[in-house]
């Protein structure tokens, strides 16, 4: 089977809990180049504020050269639903719309890196799962050099990255709610019952 390698860093992005839901076969690494690895395609992942932030900063420019590394290369942006890309005034985004456009045409034609946009990590999510699916049928492997966690675990795991959340309080609101999402979901003040004043990391992440 092949499995979706997610970076440590991203276990707290909500996708990897989606993805889980999904049935995609997952497993969290140190990755020292991209978010994502499936099989020979490196993806990384942008929300609109970080893809506007590291353009500023440069930052992106060296993880698209750094993603080159593999046969083939994907960056997603995720949150349009959310978050206007550009604007037409610098005084609103703080940067030219124009600029970001040029980096845009940039990454599709100096660094030639496909780009997905997306509308939330929900749909970040879907197409990582299809292109897993896509990988799977043209036979495409990797060798894992980690025991692989089962669902529960895995959910389990995610949780723990949370911060303040340990073992145990994660275990717990999983066995009375079930999935991360509908932890999520979940009102602050019910989630404090379960774990105390530890919920209120769950109000910030309602917020983002």
């Amino acid at each position: 089977m092949i499995k979706l390698l997610i970076d440590n860093h991203e276990k707290n992005s909500l996708v990897a809990s989606e993805l889980v839901s999904l049935g995609v076969e997952i497993e969290f690494q140190d990755l020292k180049v991209a978010d994502y690895i499936i099989g020979e395609t490196a993806i990384e992942r942008k929300t609109v504020s970080d893809f506007i932030s590291s353009m500023i900063n440069k930052r992106l420019m060296r993880q698209l050269e750094e993603i080159k590394q593999y046969p083939k290369q994907l960056l997603l942006i995720e949150g349009i639903k959310e978050q206007e890309l550009y604007t037409d005034s610098e005084k609103e985004g703080g940067i030219h719309a124009n600029a970001i456009r040029g980096f845009l045409l940039s990454i599709l034609l100096d660094f030639q890196v496909p780009i997905i946009f997306t509308k939330d990590y929900q749909d970040t999510a879907k197409f990582l799962s299809i292109l897993s699916r896509k990988q799977q049928k043209n036979n495409i492997s990797i060798r894992a050099k980690k025991k692989s966690l089962n669902p529960k675990e895995q959910m389990q795991y995610i949780l723990e990255g949370f911060p303040g959340i340990g073992p145990s309080a994660a275990k717990k609101l999983l066995e009375k709610y079930k999935s991360i999402k509908n932890i999520i979901n979940t009102p602050v003040e019910d989630l404090k019952k379960q774990i105390g004043k530890k919920a209120g990391i769950f109000r910030i992440v309602e917020e983002l």
